[in-house]
């Protein structure tokens, strides 16, 4: 760490050299404005200019005519969670149907739009501003969405409603919608401390909110992957015995429930809230074990039934696992340093 005298100039004003290699970096010579902030553990920081709104950020990607589709996805949600604001696609030949499909979708779901295009190139460009961004807000909107996906799969399951079992589909779209901003979001925060401190978050606070975006996200999945198998055993005319189904139900409540407190326990910091849901998880494996034992007495008969009632089942832990997982993480987090 380099280290600086505070010297004297004049009679009141105290002044520090700065270091001569930084000046070099930034090309700052005499006469230059450089902008000072000071960070919530009183420390400055300084950054060259007039610390102005910062420039967008542009790139490139060349993508092949015989390129997957799910590559270019893939490829597109990376540039854009490293802070991009505009990317310019380019084909050697034209974008073939599926891939202008699947550039289409996937923008759509990244806040981003096409301004201009044609046969062998995109400008996509983001419309979000992260400097006005509410961290926190997104993040409880995101559980808000993951948990109405949740209400209307334990109604679609209790009366093996496929069309409502479909209305989740388009909320998971949007609870990714928002956890693709929050990481972008949250990745600029790491890189910038200029801009987190506008944001009014810590630094740990951006490794612990990408987890439980993580979280969240894993919980809507989940969610989404138990109203298929409802929708595909409607698909077949089959459907699960109202046994099982209430044994199933009681358990999802559980879970859901476990779900909910613990988010409520993370932003209001109580561990002893997680300590009561991390042992209230004991309830959900204990209905999850009787869900499996029925299944294998009384179920048997058909395989398709079998293997949707084990995917339900392991949804269902699933999502009370990702709620005692953010109860741990409340305790954690109570014990970092502020």
């Amino acid at each position: 760490m380099d280290q600086r005298k505070i010297m004297s100039l004049g009679r009141s004003s105290l002044v520090v050299s700065l270091p001569k290699h930084w000046t070099k970096l930034n090309e700052l010579k005499q006469g230059d404005v450089v902008s000072l902030a000071i960070q919530r553990d009183r420390s400055l920081a300084i950054f060259p200019g007039t610390g102005s709104k910062q420039s967008a950020k542009e790139t490139s990607l060349h993508i092949d005519p015989t390129q997957k589709a799910s590559t270019i996805k893939r490829n597109i949600v990376s540039i854009y969670l490293n802070g991009y604001t505009t990317i310019r696609l380019f084909s050697k030949d034209i974008f073939p149907v599926f891939q202008q499909k699947a550039i289409r979708n996937i923008v759509q779901r990244l806040y981003m739009r096409i301004m201009d295009c044609d046969a062998k190139s995109m400008n996509i460009v983001s419309l979000m501003d992260e400097t006005k961004a509410s961290v926190i807000s997104s993040i409880q909107r995101m559980h808000i969405l993951s948990n109405s996906m949740l209400q209307e799969v334990l109604s679609s399951l209790e009366r093996q409603d496929p069309e409502l079992a479909k209305t989740t589909f388009q909320l998971e779209d949007d609870v990714n919608h928002f956890s693709y901003f929050i990481l972008r979001t949250l990745r600029r925060a790491t890189l910038e401390p200029q801009f987190a401190n506008n944001l009014d978050v810590e630094m740990s606070d951006c490794f612990d909110f990408q987890m439980l975006v993580y979280r969240i996200k894993q919980v809507a999945n989940s969610a989404s992957d138990i109203a298929k198998h409802i929708v595909m055993l409607s698909e077949k005319q089959l459907k699960i015995s109202d046994q099982l189904i209430e044994l199933m139900q009681e358990a999802a409540k559980n879970a859901n429930s476990l779900y909910n407190e613990a988010f409520k326990a993370y932003f209001s910091n109580s561990v002893d809230k997680a300590e009561e849901l991390i042992n209230r998880g004991k309830v959900v494996v204990k209905s999850d074990q009787e869900i499996a034992t029925w299944s294998f007495l009384h179920e048997k008969k058909n395989p398709v039934i079998i293997c949707a009632t084990c995917s339900i089942r392991e949804n269902i832990k699933t999502i009370a696992e990702y709620g005692i997982k953010i109860a741990v993480s409340t305790i954690d987090r109570s014990f970092s340093p502020k």
